[in-house]
């Protein structure tokens, strides 16, 4: 029977077959151990003292009708007592949901981003960046409630319907296997529910990263939409997107509401069976109000653990989803790991017969490039847009890895083939705004955590970044995203001072001067090439940068 449930939560749409699935899960749950265990015992523990609550109100009905002798109040301070226990593992399970439970989404988020960027950089490509947000929230949190939650409170759902089970067995035989006969019935339906669930889900789960993906890109890219009054268009498309959410939301939710009402009958029949049963006996005066008052408690202990065993199905199909999701971004290739390479200073960089090939194209954007960009040498690449500038940029810091021939990092006799490790020897400006929200000092702070406020300044002040000092709050002026409430020469003036506070033997600059005006670019020019102890590249369209430079690459 099990193996037959297992093989119907297979889904022919998913590439993972269930056994990884589920090594994949319990990798999860042994780093959660800790809340799992501790949900696990609250719930037994609370089994325990919902059945004694059952003898209890037996005991106190019996004795108040007389059926039973002994002190009413001491029946009732006793059911006072459990009442009181039941509230306090309540409280303990809240708090361990609310304290243990958000530590541990945060932790898992935190190893998934890691992974994440760590990722080889062509990877990332593969989903969208709304793709990506929704599965680190949303399907993060079905793993993490599924993990140290659903599975402790199946312990406890088991327990409980074994413990009323034989309970009521000892009162009533035929009751309790009357109780119980209907559930084979539930479990060949679960096994078809299971098998239709998981693809709605599947379906669903998909069509929220698509919505989320295209708010994701509307948010990010408004000035462009209203630029190019795109406004109606990007409406119109968010909705066909919803739309298509809806119908699935819709495919799934009727196939629920159906089984749930199949279900939902067959307990509600099993009640009124028990109730008549209980109250035939009690008529015939073969049981007490108590004992009529006990077989309903009990059935109601049985059904709503089997109710709630019903609920693993969906239960299931959601964390199933959700971990493949995870699974895939887990897949993505990981970057070469290992201690940092830093070479002396100055070092150069050179190219031997380089060939680059994106995946996706059939034209290389590097054909056999020979170029030696000298220790302490200033290069200026030139070339239309496309030919290739940037590609350069993300070969030397070894995003991108060449078809053929080498990227070395050379110093004197010592030349290594450039890798992810290598990457400490750069610091790289790039494009266009790229402040992060938060203060100038955080931003700043990303090039050296452990710089003093003298060096930050000092920092600022090549960078000719000196209005800092004028701004609000100074240093602690918060930029909201991309460096709103700054210009966008002030906020590559500020990215620049980051980079010369990494201080790394290589610079690279993707037109870092763009939004800078003729003056304040020479003067920051000067500041950084009066230390010839710098390998500085740019790519750039600028005149006054070319002037700078030593010697030009013309990518055509």
């Amino acid at each position: 029977m099990l193996r037959r449930i297992i093989a119907k939560l297979h889904n022919p749409e998913s590439h993972y077959t269930v056994g990884q699935l589920l090594r994949w899960l319990w990798r999860v749950l042994k780093g959660n151990r800790r809340q799992a265990v501790l949900n696990a015992v609250i719930g037994l523990l609370g089994v325990l003292v919902s059945l004694f609550m059952v003898w209890a109100m037996q005991r106190a009905i019996d004795v108040a009708s007389g059926m039973r002798p002994g002190s009413l109040y001491w029946a009732v301070g006793l059911m006072g007592l459990l009442i009181l226990g039941e509230f306090a593992l309540n409280i303990s399970k809240v708090w361990i949901k609310n304290i243990l439970g958000v530590k541990a989404q945060n932790h898992m988020q935190q190893q998934m981003l890691d992974r994440l960027l760590r990722s080889e950089w062509r990877s990332k490509a593969f989903y969208h960046s709304g793709d990506i947000i929704n599965r680190l929230e949303q399907d993060v949190q079905t793993v993490v409630t599924f993990i140290t939650e659903t599975l402790p409170n199946t312990l406890s759902t088991v327990a409980m319907f074994l413990g009323a089970f034989f309970y009521l067995l000892s009162m009533d035989v035929w009751l309790a296997c009357i109780t119980v006969g209907i559930l084979p019935l539930f479990i060949a339906v679960s096994r078809i529910y299971i098998s239709q669930m998981r693809k709605f889900t599947r379906r669903v789960r998909s069509s929220d990263s698509q919505v989320q993906s295209l708010l994701t890109e509307a948010v990010q890219h408004r000035m462009l939409i209203k630029t190019l009054e795109a406004e109606p268009r990007v409406v119109e498309k968010l909705d066909g997107t919803q739309t298509q959410l809806q119908y699935h939301v819709r495919q799934r939710t009727k196939f629920s509401i159906a089984s749930n009402l199949f279900v939902n009958g067959g307990f509600s029949l099993g009640y009124l069976i028990a109730f008549l049963w209980g109250a035939v006996r009690m008529h015939a005066r073969t049981i007490t109000f108590g004992q009529m008052t006990a077989f309903l408690q009990l059935v109601y202990r049985i059904q709503g653990p089997a109710r709630d065993l019903t609920r693993l199905a969906p239960a299931f199909v959601g964390v199933f989803t959700a971990a493949e999701r995870l699974m895939e971004l887990e897949e993505l290739p990981q970057e070469a790991l290992g201690e940092a390479i830093e070479l002396p200073h100055p070092c150069g960089v050179r190219f031997d017969d380089v060939t680059y090939i994106y995946d996706d194209g059939t034209e290389p954007v590097v054909n056999h490039l020979t170029f030696d960009f000298r220790p302490g040498s200033c290069t200026a690449i030139l070339g239309e847009t496309g030919a290739g500038k940037t590609t350069l940029i993300r070969l030397i810091l070894s995003l991108l890895h060449p078809k053929k021939g080498h990227v070395l990092i050379y110093n004197g006799d010592r030349a290594d083939d450039i890798t992810p490790r290598h990457r400490c020897n750069f610091v790289y400006v790039p494009q266009g705004n790229t402040l992060l929200s938060g203060t100038v000092r955080d931003n700043l702070l990303m090039g050296d955590p452990q710089a003093t406020d003298q060096q930050l300044w000092t920092a600022l002040h090549h960078a000719c970044a000196d209005f800092v000092s004028t701004l609000p709050q100074g240093l602690d002026t918060v930029c909201t995203e991309s460096g709103g409430g700054l210009s966008e020469g002030q906020a590559q003036r500020i990215a620049i001072a980051r980079a010369l506070l990494r201080g790394r033997s290589v610079m690279l600059f993707d037109e870092a001067t763009s939004a800078l005006d003729p003056d304040t670019e020479r003067q920051l020019l000067k500041n950084i090439l009066s230390d010839r102890q710098k390998t500085v590249i740019f790519i750039t369209h600028r005149p006054a940068v070319v002037d700078f430079c030593d010697q030009v690459l013309r990518v055509e």
